[in-house]
């Protein structure tokens, strides 16, 4: 049974968030991010422990730009997983979007330690890290603000 907007309807049993879940995937696929992440919300509330449920929320709400939405989500998969690498490294990229440079920093380490063999891990790393250095070099604070730019090197 589906609603007005073509979702599951909402059930209480696992076969219903199973369907959520399914449908979630799918959407966070087409780059329906907003749509995803309100059955994700729906998965993670009928089963809080489920941890794909968890990573898909922190996904979709990573593409959709709410970064700080996202955050929240990594940084509970994390703690239900303190040894998924993808778990840090999308808390890392979150934490980086909302300018806290130091907290990135160290989760982009733990994901880089982890797999060393991705590339995309110690990209990340090496850009959240020139980012510190250059903070640093300015006499910046290593938090950033909204709306902050570092000054040019031509001034």
């Amino acid at each position: 049974m589906s609603n007005a907007e073509g979702f599951p309807a909402l059930a209480d049993d696992e076969e219903g968030a199973y369907e959520w879940f399914v449908q979630a995937s799918r959407l966070l696929e087409e780059g329906r991010s907003g749509d995803a992440a309100m059955l994700f919300s729906r998965v993670v509330l009928a089963d809080p422990s489920s941890r794909s449920a968890w990573e898909g929320l922190a996904r979709a709400r990573f593409d959709a730009g709410e970064y700080a939405r996202a955050e929240q989500a990594f940084t509970r998969l994390v703690e239900l997983a303190p040894d998924n690498d993808y778990a840090h490294f999308g808390l890392g990229l979150a934490l980086w979007r909302l300018r806290r440079f130091p907290e990135a920093r160290d989760h982009l380490g733990m994901a880089l330690v982890m797999r060393p063999e991705r590339a995309d891990y110690a990209s990340a790393l090496g850009q959240v890290k020139a980012t510190l250095a250059a903070r640093r070099q300015a006499g910046l604070p290593p938090e950033g603000q909204p709306g902050e730019s570092l000054p040019s090197s031509r001034e």
